[in-house]
């Protein structure tokens, strides 16, 4: 045992003496930008703090050493979960925000004296990063920008998304990992799927009900997507070309989707949010409350006359599925809903459990999804 931890001194001694060039490696990122680094990466800026979720399974003895500044986005639109990471890792409530470039609040200042190493931004953030010039600026202080996406194409983005942040980390095994789980829990859906052909029923997925009026939805990605995956047929396909847009109620009633899926998690701290469905992480013991909110939506002229109303067909599932490689759940949760008897043995909590288990620093706190009806 002595001569192990003697050897294992003295290559970490070793390693400490190497050339910066024995030291540097290359990353392409989701924009197929080749971006060099000189030496491992000691510090991080989040553009969007949501990051964390698919940072955190990489990074699972502290998610937050290396991050210095992130985006607020986790405590105003996923309060659970900045909970439950606060309760481990409570130095996170230390770290300062920095704006959003999406907007136009990004404070290059800031970052700048923040001397980071390089700045993690989703790729639907490259188009006014370009035009605010944020890379140039950057490059002034040695820092670069990589581009993730979880979101826009979670299909081809999730695994090499995980896998550069391995690549930054160090943890190329763990992202490996990861991504290897990723693919295996999806195929448990598909590859039925492909098996038994069934009917696609209709559905609508109510996007960020709460905070918006009737209706946004997903186009044919994202969320949408998941619905194909899941064995359904996205309603907002036929009608947003995007990522995500507006149907006008006349058009849900048209419509008359079979399955109305409402996205929710805890939007407390976002300005004007009402009436929103709070699932999430630790949402388990209000489910009650959010089952009445859920219903409270559904008294809309656009889904009164539904079929999915008349027959009970109205789910909540986190919103934060959306933008984290745990799409998987959703993917299996939305099965369960689409083709009851085709995966009745399919446990989507007994997944995100495992998950949790083998690759996240917190425990896992059910309350990812609600019906309308309560189980008999």
């Amino acid at each position: 045992m002595n001569f192990l931890r003697m050897a294992a001194a003295a290559a970490a001694l070793l390693a400490s003496f190497l050339p910066l060039s024995a030291q540097a490696f290359t990353v392409i990122d989701v924009a197929g930008r080749e971006v060099s680094f000189d030496r491992p990466v000691e510090r991080v800026v989040l553009g969007q703090g949501l990051m964390i979720h698919a940072i955190a399974p990489i990074a699972k003895e502290d998610p937050f050493a290396k991050i210095v500044a992130w985006r607020n986005d986790l405590w105003k639109t996923d309060k659970n979960s900045f909970n439950a990471y606060a309760q481990k890792f409570p130095k996170m409530r230390e770290l300062p925000f920095v704006g959003n470039v999406d907007n136009g609040t990004l404070q290059t200042e800031t970052i700048v004296k923040l001397n980071p190493d390089v700045v993690l931004l989703p790729i639907e953030s490259k188009p006014p990063a370009e035009e605010a010039k944020l890379e140039q600026t950057l490059a002034g202080v040695g820092a670069k920008i990589v581009y993730l996406d979880f979101r826009a194409d979670m299909i081809k983005n999730t695994e090499p998304s995980l896998k550069i942040i391995g690549k930054l980390y160090g943890h190329e095994d763990r992202a490996e990992a990861v991504a290897a789980y990723w693919k295996q829990q999806m195929a448990r859906v598909t590859d039925r799927l492909k098996a038994a052909s069934p009917a696609r029923q209709n559905v609508l997925v109510y996007r960020i009900a709460g905070l918006t009026g009737c209706c946004a939805t997903f186009g044919p990605h994202n969320f949408g997507l998941m619905v194909e995956q899941a064995g359904g047929h996205n309603i907002g396909s036929d009608f947003v070309p995007g990522l995500y847009g507006e149907l006008n109620p006349e058009q849900v009633i048209a419509s008359n989707p079979d399955i109305v899926v409402v996205t929710g998690t805890n939007w407390s701290e976002t300005e004007g949010a009402k009436g929103y469905v709070n699932v999430g992480p630790n949402a388990a013991p209000t489910l009650d409350e959010s089952r009445k909110a859920l219903n409270a939506l559904m008294t809309d002229p656009a889904f009164t006359g539904s079929k999915a109303v008349a027959n009970g067909n109205v789910h909540a599932i986190w919103h934060m599925f959306y933008t984290s490689p745990y799409q998987f759940v959703a993917v299996q949760q939305l099965a369960k809903w689409f083709h009851p008897d085709l995966f009745a043995d399919l446990d989507p909590d007994t997944t995100f459990k495992e998950f949790h288990d083998k690759f996240l620093p917190i425990p896992y706190q059910p309350g990812y999804w609600v019906d309308a009806r309560a189980a008999n």
